[in-house]
């Protein structure tokens, strides 16, 4: 069976009804964990961006905090696994200040990680691949924010 398009989708959802909306949306959600968290998003976190990123941000500092620091294989796992999570949190957002406010906070977070990142190559380079992805997300916003943001960078770039 192949999926249909956004635009076939559109069309037949605005043949329905509120409740049968309704009930698709549920059972959507009943589906998968992605689904159900973009809804939580949408419904309660949408209107409160500031209170979102703060969500986020505790969640990346309670899974730093978890890093089994045993070998540095065990930090590369953790650490992608922690980015896959913060995209996909970018990704519910859409917010393009939002996407380098995170990113931003994920870099910051793992300059800082004991044992250093400096001494794995793979590190080093994923952390040089988010930095290198911000400076060319930033020219996107309000001068105002690029100022602030390019700062902020200036301090991260090695």
């Amino acid at each position: 069976m192949r999926a249909a398009t956004i635009a076939q989708l559109k069309k037949e959802l605005q043949h329905r009804s509120g409740d049968e909306i309704l009930g698709l949306c549920l059972r959507l959600a009943r589906f998968k964990k992605e689904n159900k968290e973009l809804l939580t998003y949408l419904l309660f976190e949408a209107g409160h961006e500031e209170g979102y990123i703060e969500a986020v941000k505790q969640e990346m500092d309670q899974q730093f905090n978890e890093i089994n620091t045993d070998s540095f294989y065990y930090i590369k796992k953790s650490v992608r696994k922690i980015l896959r999570a913060v995209k996909k949190y970018i990704r519910y957002s859409g917010n393009k200040e939002t996407e380098i406010q995170l990113l931003l906070y994920f870099c910051e977070k793992l300059k800082a990680f004991k044992p250093s990142i400096k001494n794995n190559t793979a590190l080093i380079n994923l952390y040089q691949r988010q930095v290198d992805f911000i400076k060319k997300r930033i020219p996107l916003l309000h001068e105002d924010l690029q100022y602030d943001y390019g700062v902020i960078l200036e301090e991260l770039t090695p």
